[in-house]
């Protein structure tokens, strides 16, 4: 930018430097594949992009279970797709017609709906500003009280044009009835254009809930561009229509006859074809480095409004020798606040007898200063008519006269086509400011007429109107790192000494309370109804307390509501958030996670590392982010544990990542699987598991497959190194291999758990869990054993008791199975592949 002043923010943001390198550092450490794929390099894109889905919701101050956000190509494209999926009902039907309402004040593309719904027959009705003032009415007549005929009103949040911000409470207001955009019965929905809006302002969507809010990406980041999304509200979300259906929207179509079924994602299903994959990456890093950059939208509404402000006062001094005005300012607000102005200042220039000078000529000398800025109607041709006095007849005369939107046809008739647009971002200055009112001082005053006045005037606004959170935080803070969001988490003291033993946990219910559970546990437990009578038993418990790593075997291990306590209480995630699996970082398994109860603490070894400790009490600092992250298509809530955790993996692993943990607020955790005959009133939940909250290994099993595997690697293979492999919680030593996959329930010691299907396994059981290294016949081997199937293990899930105390799961219980009715297990109700992880 040296030498350059931009003044076209409006037009699109800067993208910074840090962002380009970001996003390229990302790419150069990733590989990227297409996320309708199912190889890794396609679920890391997957889940890439759903953390990113979660950002921008984030951003809005909502969540998943309120919006959903649909990729687009930009605002425009939001735009069509509402014309063409909301629920019209047409003129001539037996019931009230819909109606499209939008402000005059709107961008063309607000205005271009209308071409839709026309050819829908639906009626479109054009509202001016202040009509929406006069729109107000107290309640509706009782015969139009339950009409629920759709209509759709749209505005924007900010003008493009003046920068006006238009009342966000009419969202409300329209939707409850006390503001009426036309007299006809029926329910409305609000369509906020946020694309100039949110460039430089926060929108909080948990207050301000409209049912569509179209946005184009580079408004606000400045790269990349051609992208942006639709957040659409999920209460009409399920009524939108679609008629077309492209690569990536369809459950089921045929192609020989007219049968199509959409998926049951809402994004999924509008977003046709694979999504720029790559450019929502960017968007990650175009969320990060505008907080670390500015510390939030606050501080920028503030920052890009103290320079408009000031700005707009000096350019409403300036007059000519016989004072006459030098500009004049298309403006529907005073500047006094940045929650009705925008920093966006429309204007014309004026000679000394009050003549516009052409926008074309004023764009061609500000070009000489290296000013860049935006003249022209700025595809806001209701604003432009409103402000410059432009009729109908004259938007006619003048196309009639060869002028069309864009070109630099500035008057006609000495009468203005267009103005003058400067606008600022975060990015923008002081100087950036001066340079501009210099421009223009300089370009219509000579040297002898600038009076002094001015220069104190301006002098006096620089130190008292530019002032702004932005370059506060810069002029006090030499590190960016100041507006980076600080996480913190206790860590317990180190502990030298490695367990060499399993440990065997002293931890029991007590009192009459707990007995008495175990005896109606007991007596609820289904007689054994198997072949044969020879007992199972318990013979290993394993835990994972951070998911992909190594196992934490015990000999007896308390239970909570979703399994083993702390069992994948803990993810290690990448630099974009999304979690990492062996799938892709085959070395997670040379970390080792223990957990000390007594100590309250899970220490954490690996080779040629120091240990490190962290809490077990769940204290995420109040500096934390809370944030939602997925899990096999599973929402969680998650906070980051610290830099120090995050410096020690990074450091091992030999790439950026860090360790988060699931938050225990569980109300507000949606990991949680309606299982078939587990009622989801009973609170069942999951933690960081794929798929359920046990998986259980059969003894017998392993070894057949042993003798498998060995035969076809012509070794001999010990049992220590296959059943790590398999990462089950739950190993049971059963006299016949595989009669597990015949149970339907089963219980060990007082706890009962229903089977809800076979594990089906994926590459993770070709990593020796000891040294990391991959050998591919091992999948090749189950497959082979199976039958082409790669089914090994069965998941358990069990109903929480009613009491305060953990209970115990113990090695050497009886475990007591009860045979399904159908002995063919069906699997999991999804396509993707499961792994315990």
């Amino acid at each position: 930018l040296s030498g350059i002043t931009y003044l076209d923010h409006a037009g699109s943001a800067l993208f910074p430097e840090s962002l380009l390198k970001a996003f390229t550092d990302d790419l150069r450490n990733n590989v990227y594949g297409n996320p309708h794929s199912q190889n890794i390099s396609s679920k890391l894109t997957y889940d890439t992009i759903e953390h990113v889905r979660y950002r921008i919701l984030q951003h809005f101050h909502t969540t998943a279970e309120d919006y959903t956000v649909i990729f687009t190509s930009g605002c425009t494209a939001a735009l069509k797709l509402v014309a063409e999926a909301f629920p019209w009902i047409p003129e001539g039907t037996k019931q009230p017609s819909s109606r499209f309402c939008y402000l005059t004040d709107s961008h063309t593309s607000v205005v271009g709906m209308r071409g839709i719904t026309a050819s829908k027959n639906v009626l479109s009705v054009p509202i001016k500003p202040k009509e929406m003032l006069l729109s107000e009415k107290n309640t509706l007549p009782p015969e139009e009280q339950n009409c629920t005929t759709p209509h759709l009103f749209s505005y924007p949040a900010q003008s493009n044009f003046s920068g006006i911000k238009y009342p966000l409470s009419w969202i409300q207001d329209i939707k409850s009835g006390k503001l009426c955009p036309t007299e006809i019965p029926g329910k409305w929905f609000v369509l906020l254009d946020a694309a100039s809006y949110v460039s430089t302002s926060p929108l909080d969507l948990r207050i301000h809930q409209a049912d569509f809010i179209p946005i184009s990406f580079y408004k606000i980041f400045g790269f990349p561009t051609g992208l942006g999304a639709l957040l659409v509200s999920n209460r009409i979300a399920p009524f939108l229509r679609k008629s077309y259906f492209g690569g990536g929207t369809a459950a089921a179509y045929l192609a020989a006859e007219d049968f199509y079924f959409p998926r049951k994602s809402i994004a999924e299903r509008f977003e046709d074809g694979t999504v720029p994959f790559l450019d929502i990456i960017a968007l990650k890093h175009g969320f990060d480095v505008l907080e670390r950059l500015t510390g939030g939208m606050e501080n920028i509404k503030q920052h890009t409004f103290s320079l408009a402000h000031y700005t707009y006062t000096v350019m409403s001094t300036l007059k000519y020798t016989n004072g006459a005005p030098v500009v004049r300012i298309y403006s529907d607000t005073d500047f006094s606040s940045p929650d009705v102005q925008g920093p966006i200042i429309n204007f014309n220039i004026l000679d000394e007898n009050g003549e516009v000078i052409g926008f074309s000529q004023v764009d061609k000398m500000a070009s000489l200063y290296n000013i860049h800025l935006r003249t022209g109607c700025f595809c806001n041709t209701g604003a432009c008519q409103m402000h410059l006095g432009i009729s109908n007849e004259d938007i006619r005369r003048n196309l009639q006269a060869g002028h069309m939107c864009g070109d630099d046809v500035d008057l006609v008739d000495g009468h203005p086509t267009g103005s003058v647009r400067i606008s600022f971002g975060y990015m923008s200055t002081f100087e950036d400011a001066q340079t501009f009112l210099k421009f223009v001082m300089s370009t219509r005053f000579s040297k002898s007429d600038i009076a002094v006045p001015l220069q104190s005037s301006v002098t006096k606004l620089t130190t008292e109107s530019v002032k702004s959170p932005v370059q506060d935080d810069y002029s006090s803070c030499n590190s960016a790192n100041k507006f980076a969001p600080k996480m913190h988490m206790l860590d317990g003291d180190l502990c030298d000494d490695s367990p060499a033993t399993v440990p065997t946990v002293k931890w029991q219910p007590r009192g009459t309370e707990a007995e008495s559970i175990r005896a109606a546990v007991s007596e609820m437990a289904v007689p054994t109804c198997r072949r044969g009578g020879k007992p199972i038993t318990l013979s290993n418990i394993y835990l994972y307390p951070i998911k992909s790593c190594s196992a934490f075997e015990v000999a007896e291990w308390p239970v909570g509501n979703q399994g083993l306590l702390y069992d994948r209480n803990w993810m290690v995630v990448n630099q974009n958030g999304v979690c990492m699996t062996q799938k892709q970082e085959p070395r997670l398994c040379l970390i080792n996670p223990s957990i000390d109860l007594k100590q309250n603490i899970m220490i954490i070894q690996a080779e040629g590392m120091d240990p490190i400790s962290i809490s077990l009490e769940e204290n995420p600092g109040k500096e934390a982010v809370i944030c939602e992250s997925k899990v096999c298509s599973h929402r969680v809530k998650t906070y980051d544990c610290g830099e120090r955790i995050a410096g020690w993996l990074s450091a091992f692993l030999g790439r950026s990542c860090r360790l988060i943990r699931q938050s225990s607020d569980i109300k507000n955790n949606k990991h949680q699987k309606n299982t078939k005959g587990l009622a989801p009133a009973t609170g069942i939940s999951l933690s960081l598991v794929n798929e359920a909250q046990y998986l259980l290994i059969n003894v017998a099993s392993i070894s057949y497959l042993k003798d498998h595997i060995s035969a076809r690697l012509g070794e001999p293979l010990e049992m220590q190194e296959l059943i790590p492999r398999f990462r089950a919680n739950l190993v049971i030593s059963a006299p016949e291999s595989f009669e597990e996959e015949e149970w339907a329930e089963i219980s060990i010691g007082s706890l009962r758990f229903q089977v809800v299907g076979p594990c089906s396994r994926c590459q993770i059981i070709c990593i020796d869990q000891q040294s990391g290294e991959r050998n591919k016949e091992f999948l090749q081997s189950l497959s082979a054993a199976r039958g082409r199937k790669t089914n090994f293990g069965i998941y358990l899930m069990n109903q929480p008791l009613c009491s305060s105390f953990p209970d115990i799961l113990s090695v050497g219980s009886q475990v007591l199975p009860v045979l399904k009715e159908n002995p063919e297990i069906q699997p999991p109700s999804s396509n993707e592949e499961k792994c315990s992880g």
